[in-house]
Order: C-alpha cells, then structure tokens, then sequence
C-alpha cells in the first residue's frame, strides 16, 4: 500500500483525507484518457482498441508521448489481475503491427509525427490502485519500458499518481536518414549515442556532471536514451539533453516558465520559436562546471513543475 499521506489543515489542527480507489475502474480509465496530457503528457489515439480476431484482446488505452514513444497503458481491475503478462502481450503485438499504429497516428496528428515515431522505446503503463510486491519483482526481471503507476482517490477531487517503480530499458540507437521535405534529399544525423562515444574527454565529462546532477533531483527520476537527446523524466520530462562537440558544451531543454528570472545571459535562452529536438523551452548551454551550478535551480525548478 501507498505510504503516501494526504492531510488537510484546519485551524485546530489536521484531519487525514482516506484515499481509495475509484468504485469503477471505467470511470477511471474515462477520466486518464480525457486528461492524458495533463496527468503523463501523452497525447490519446485510441480506447479499448481491438487486436484483431487473431490475437483476440482489447488495449485499454493507446498514446504517445512527448518523445514521440508509442505507449500502452492498462488498468488493473483487480488485485490478482496479472495486468504485466497481458500489457508484454500487447508490446509485443504493437512491434509487429508498426504501420497500423502509425496509421493512427497519421490520422490524428498528420505525417511528420508519424514518421518520426520513436520505436525503439515504446512504453507500457499499468495503473492500479495498488500493486504487490510480486508485481514490483516482475518487472524488475524484465528488460522492457513497464512503469508501475499507482492512484488514490480523495474527497474533494483530489487524484494523485504515484510511480512504483523506475523503468528504463535502452535499445541500441543506430543513425537514422531524415528526408528534408523541401528538396527531397537525404540526410544522415548522428545520435545523441553517437556524438557522445566520439566527444573529447571534456565534453563527456561535463555531459556526466549534468547526468550525475539531473539523476540525484529524486529517485523517482528515469534516463531514457532516445535517438536525438536523453531524456530525464519523473511521470513527464523535465529535461532533455543533447551534445555539441564542435562547441564543446551540453544543451539541455527545461520546462520552466521562460521570465525574466529564467533568462540568463550567457547561459539560457528562449527556444519556443526555434525547432529543436527534445521537450522544454528554455535552452541552457552548459560550457564549464560552473554553468552546472548556475543552472542547478533551473534544474530543480523543472523537476518540481512536472
């Protein structure tokens, strides 16, 4: 059980607020599902999509992420539901049915997000009430993205999400080519993977030093290695990295208000205007370990904000 507590403050003192999970968990799944966005920052495809009379099953809800991730969350209805064994089922079909999800992609969010799909990470989310110890062990076992979300709900409308576990499973990122739409010609861009395996020692070191800083904000944070950045997430990301070794510095993209206070000289800048890889707005050019420390509070403002 969750040992998250929630309190409400009264003048003479405190009451405990019980949480409880919700009497039906169609009302819950409604409720992720209109919400989806603002709760995991995913975007929604489908509900209670049909695998076909082949496979014969229902995927409870279909997304994808802010990385472009394809993910499959699934609800656990009751306490000995083996939700993980069935979710691994739909992963599994999910990678042999690319061009059927792809195609809803298309449909709802148009051709380049389709095409950019990020299938070496896809993502599966089982949210429940509560989870046993059995359903910790399991996935720890399993080399695959399975994230554990735990819910309690309150009085007064208050819903909190708590993540069980840290999953991380990073496939090998090859190049990948990209067709410039306005000329049609062919370009191959290294990975993030790429440009740090061939970064002088002092690039990938500074690259460490802000890996070793965005990892100790809590343990509820994950690394996730995709083909352009890393990415640094607790249930949303709050950061997102890249290498430059010709200017021998670290970007790293924050989701910070962009004011006057975030605007730094010399070391952050507004991006919402400019293309560029990875979520967050607010550009921070990390050249020294002491850009590191001038950044730490943007650091942890992020973390905090999602």
């Amino acid at each position: 059980m969750s040992d998250i507590k929630l309190f409400r403050i009264l003048s003479p003192g405190v009451i405990e607020l019980q949480g409880q999970s919700m009497a039906l968990e169609r009302e819950l799944q409604t409720l992720m599902e209109k919400n989806l966005e603002t709760l995991l920052g995913l975007r929604f495809l489908a509900s209670e999509y049909s695998t076909g009379a082949k496979h014969k099953g229902r995927i409870d809800t279909l997304a994808i992420d802010e990385n472009r991730c394809p993910v499959i969350i699934e609800y656990k209805r009751t306490s000995n539901e083996n939700v993980i064994n069935q979710g691994l089922f739909y992963l599994d079909w999910l990678m042999d049915h690319q061009a059927e999800f792809k195609f809803l992609v298309m449909e709802k969010f148009g051709k380049e997000t389709a095409d950019n799909i990020e299938w070496s990470a896809p993502r599966l989310l089982c949210i429940a009430g509560d989870f046993t110890r059995y359903d910790e062990h399991a996935v720890l076992q399993m080399n695959r993205n399975i994230e554990l979300i735990r819910y309690r709900h309150y009085p007064d409308g208050f819903l909190i999400l708590e993540k069980v576990n840290s999953a991380s499973s990073d496939a090998s990122i090859p190049s990948v080519s990209i067709t410039s739409e306005a000329k049609g010609n062919k370009h191959v861009y290294k990975t993030v993977t790429q440009y740090l395996e061939s970064a002088p020692e002092d690039v990938k070191a500074l690259y460490q030093a802000v890996e070793d800083l965005l990892i100790s904000m809590g343990d509820d944070v994950d690394k996730k290695v995709l083909k352009f950045y890393v990415a640094f997430k607790r249930i949303k990301n709050f950061a997102c990295v890249e290498v430059r070794n010709q200017a021998k510095s670290v970007l790293v993209f924050l989701k910070c208000p962009i004011t006057p206070d975030t605007i730094i000289e010399g070391l952050t800048r507004d991006v919402s205007g400019i293309g560029h890889f990875g979520t967050g707005d607010l550009e921070v050019t990390i050249r020294s370990k002491e850009d590191i420390e001038r950044a730490r509070r943007l650091f942890e403002m992020s973390y905090q904000l999602n």
